[in-house]
């Protein structure tokens, strides 16, 4: 009898944990697309990318590191690699003044998630590079807050913004 009951739970637990684990993966694409639409202020319809908000949601607050490309320290460039290689699988140029050349320019009002926005700061064309997300926010490493969203709508990026588009 003991030995029926001990199999008896042994499928139980199995069972449990097997249907928990899908439970818990579709609770926490709610809470990345909850989260998002909300930071984004746009409709939770236009969070699909789940891979590449919740890398977003994994290094939200890295410090900024020039030259870094790791959750210890990373610079703009690198971040935008980095997120490229991890949810895009595509090889990109390290430094923001060659992936400026790389990108199809677009209208600021026609970029789309995924697009590389560039800035120039400090006088320095295409010093500064982000990835646009949607409803004119984009995800960046920022060099006092580290990584960050912003808004292109924000007076200081309107000032700096040079361009935008998809890589070629």
């Amino acid at each position: 009898m003991k030995k029926v009951t001990y199999i008896l739970i042994l499928i139980i637990t199995i069972t449990a944990c097997g249907g928990s684990k899908k439970t818990v993966s579709k609770s926490n694409n709610n809470y990345i697309i909850d989260k998002y639409a909300d930071i984004l202020q746009t409709q939770k319809s236009n969070i699909t990318n789940i891979k590449l908000y919740t890398f977003i949601d994994n290094w939200k607050g890295t410090r900024y590191r020039y030259g870094g490309m790791s959750k210890t320290g990373v610079d703009c460039s690198g971040f935008c690699n980095v997120l490229y290689n991890q949810v895009y699988g595509k090889e990109i140029k390290r430094t923001t003044s060659m992936l400026s050349k790389e990108i199809n320019k677009t209208k600021k009002s026609n970029l789309k998630e995924g697009d590389l926005v560039f800035f120039n700061i400090s006088k320095k064309k295409n010093s500064h590079v982000g990835v646009y997300l949607t409803n004119n926010r984009f995800v960046h490493a920022s060099s006092s807050k580290g990584v960050i969203i912003s808004s292109l709508e924000n007076p200081y990026y309107q000032k700096t913004y040079n361009k935008g588009g998809a890589l070629k």
